[in-house]
């Protein structure tokens, strides 16, 4: 017997499955959405700050920037990437570093003002998982993505699902001890991996290297006209992309630690490709050639195993939107599917 598709007729949850849907990323500063189609395309956004570390408000910023977008446009869901760790249902945030979400029913909430169906997501996975659907992670089904920006977050994609762990905490890359007793880590924990290879560790170093008088640091200090305590990670970037020798013995130093937590993180997940987002990756090859140097010293079983790939994202800051307005559409088209007699 033919199916429907076969016999020409578009079954409803295809239809779904093929709609434009919303993804939003909530940042520390600002709110950005924007309507993604089925290929990872965003066809509009919108942004706007956000207002405080108030729940309540942001979530209300969240339903406006949603009003302007779906004025003119047809979505079949919302999907939501914010930082910090959802539980495994997608329905609750339990912790955001940045705002006040705890044990936060976010789904409920939003769906109710929304009037549409909403999918939470952690940041870094909705980005993991834009990068394995339409970025530089196509084809692997062994994939670690890693956020290198002000800290180290991270995905694991494992044959076409994120993996979220037991209790939807998984990815948390930045945290693993490396230097027992060293930096102390906004976490609470000392040595934490994104304390020496992060944007934060770039300008700390930075900081240091002025401070101490150091005559390397003198154009550094001089981008930040005199003031030690502006010399941040972009600054640090941007001298090591103009041959500042000071900033680019610092990414070479911060390769390094990078390099040595992807050789940590194959030992444990022994994956095909490592993604490698975040701000601080804008700098290409001033960091990334360090960081495989690194991982190749530190692979463990080297020369008798293969490495994985280790490869520059390629959807830029957006990814964690476009990740999560696909991630919300497929949840929403299989919901849809259940739901449809035969389905």
């Amino acid at each position: 017997m033919r199916g429907k598709e076969d016999r020409g007729i578009r079954a409803p949850w295809r239809v779904r499955e093929r709609g434009l849907a919303l993804g939003i990323d909530i940042g520390g500063t600002k709110v950005a959405g924007g309507i993604v189609d089925i290929d990872g395309r965003i066809l509009t956004m919108a942004r706007t700050d956000t207002p405080s570390r108030d729940a309540r408000a942001v979530e209300q910023t969240i339903g406006t920037v949603v009003d302007e977008l779906t004025r003119d446009a047809d979505i079949v869901a919302i999907g939501i990437g914010a930082a910090g760790w959802m539980d495994t249902e997608g329905s609750s945030v339990m912790f955001s570093p940045h705002l006040a979400w705890r044990n936060e029913p976010l789904q409920a909430a939003l769906q109710s003002q929304l009037r549409r169906p909403v999918l939470i997501e952690n940041d870094a996975n909705a980005a993991a998982w834009a990068e394995w659907r339409f970025g530089a992670g196509q084809g692997e089904n062994r994939l670690l993505a890693v956020t290198l920006g002000t800290g180290i977050g991270g995905g694991i994609i494992i044959d076409g699902r994120v993996e979220r762990g037991r209790y939807g905490a998984a990815g948390e890359f930045g945290h693993m001890v490396i230097v027992p007793g060293g930096h102390r880590c906004e976490c609470g924990n000392r040595g934490c991996w994104e304390q020496y290879a992060s944007g934060n560790a770039l300008g700390r170093e930075a900081r240091e290297l002025a401070r101490a008088g150091s005559p390397i640091a003198q154009e550094i200090l001089e981008r930040a006209n005199g003031n030690v305590d502006e010399i941040r990670g972009p600054l640090v970037t941007e001298a090591a992309r103009n041959g500042d020798r000071a900033a680019c013995d610092l990414f070479t130093e911060v390769g390094d630690w990078f390099g040595l937590g992807l050789a940590n993180l194959a030992a444990a997940f022994d994956p095909g490709t490592f993604v490698i987002g975040g701000g601080v990756s804008s700098a290409g090859e001033l960091l990334m050639k360090p960081t495989r140097e690194s991982f190749a010293r530190n692979l463990t079983g080297r020369g008798y195993r293969p490495a994985a790939d280790i490869r520059l994202a390629h959807l830029g800051p957006d990814a964690g939107l476009v990740g999560a307005a696909d991630l919300a559409r497929v949840a929403a088209s299989r919901r849809w599917a259940r739901s449809v007699p035969g389905g």
